[in-house]
């Protein structure tokens, strides 16, 4: 059996960053990650994405992008940062390795993984707010012959040219996606909406990024932040109500922090498409019948492929539900340099403008905080 002093589960931004933290006190970590390839997650997403932030607050920590990287980095940029980064030295990278479970150990943690147990003194979990794909249950769903699948599995929109497309969801992917097919191909298009969105727009006049504001306003006392931001919605964005995109009466900060749900981050063009009706917006699925799609206001449609876009779980509580460390929600009741318990914590499970930016700042303090905690359990060994 492997003893370490640091393991770090996830091998994402967040991973990624706790790793480099780590490595940079000299602890040596071990970072396992389930797939084949560093920052998978993004690697397996649709073509056009790119970060909702700007790329001055998307780097690891003390790595910034190279230069002549756009002003928001591409899927495949993410993607090899985040892999050269982890490939340091000083980083001990294991791809291929699921961890089953963990239990605690005389010596501090013991994972159960696919490639055998390792006794960690320090764990950090950071396998993603967006892990494991949510796909809906509706009646009559498998007796529809056309395709159902969730985002996660879209890349572009050639699949669907000269078909009818449902997207499901409300949140940034669904938009760019409905967008994608929409624009790309398809005889038509539909998004179906449950609850309408808050809409942002990525870059503000200039091509400044929006993040740039959006995440000192987070910080900021809620009812400022939501008045400021309710003022550049009205001038970016606009009312999308005749277009059944009615703005929330509560304003941004106070719904994301309440639900931990962020707002929806488009380019300006999406915003044009929707005025321009490329797309329709419509009432979310109730059910199915045969081959076609009834709404919940009684609307009948007949799309050749339905995409759901909505959302993921956190997919922890086989690997550390009996821990007592998650709330109702399976998340991690502490973050960050809080331990859960002792010698465990959870880095990037949370939602906030500048994720990235925050988690690679947050990796630092984190990695102090191990390193002290490993020093003063070393003073104390006979």
């Amino acid at each position: 059996m492997e003893e370490h002093r640091v393991v770090v589960i996830g091998a994402g931004p967040s991973g990624v960053a706790a790793a480099l933290s780590l490595r940079d006190r000299r602890l040596r970590p071990v970072l396992l990650d389930r797939a084949d390839h560093v920052g998978s997650s993004w690697k397996a997403r649709y073509d056009r994405l790119k970060l909702n932030t700007g790329r001055r607050t998307s780097h690891m920590p003390d790595r910034p992008y190279p230069k002549g990287t756009g002003v928001f980095p591409t899927r495949d940029q993410v993607v090899e940062h985040l892999d050269r980064h982890a490939h340091e030295d000083g980083i001990d990278l294991r791809l291929n390795t699921t961890v089953n479970r963990i239990d605690t150990h005389p010596d501090g943690w013991l994972l159960d993984t696919s490639s055998g147990d390792l006794v960690a003194r320090q764990v950090v979990v950071a396998t993603g707010y967006e892990h494991t794909p949510r796909m809906p249950e509706w009646p009559g769903m498998h007796d529809f012959s056309g395709e159902i699948g969730h985002s996660s599995r879209y890349r572009n929109p050639r699949p669907y040219t000269g078909k009818r497309v449902l997207v499901v969801g409300a949140g940034s992917s669904a938009m760019e996606i409905v967008h994608d097919v929409a624009t790309g191909g398809a005889a038509s298009a539909w998004l179906a909406v449950r609850t309408a969105p808050h809409i942002m727009i990525r870059a503000l006049p200039g091509g400044f990024p929006s993040d740039y504001l959006a995440s000192p306003l987070y910080d900021a006392p809620t009812w400022l932040a939501d008045s400021v931001s309710r003022v550049g919605q009205r001038f970016d964005v606009g009312d999308l109500t005749e277009y059944g995109l009615p703005t929330p009466s509560e304003g941004v900060f106070a719904r994301g922090k309440r639900l931990g749900r962020a707002p929806v981050i488009v380019d300006r063009e999406v915003v044009h498409a929707i005025r321009a009706r490329v797309f329709e917006v419509v009432p979310t699925i109730d059910r199915f019948d045969g081959d076609t799609v009834v709404l919940v206001d009684g609307r009948r449609l007949q799309p050749d492929a339905v995409i759901c876009a909505t959302g993921y779980t956190r997919g922890l509580d086989a690997m550390v539900g009996h821990l007592g460390v998650l709330d109702g929600r399976g998340l991690p009741r502490a973050g960050g340099v809080t331990p859960a318990a002792p010698g465990l914590r959870f880095v990037g499970f949370l939602s906030r403008p500048g994720l990235i930016s925050y988690v690679a700042k947050q990796s630092q303090h984190v990695a102090g905080r191990i390193a002290d905690e490993l020093d003063h359990a070393r003073t104390l060994t006979p």
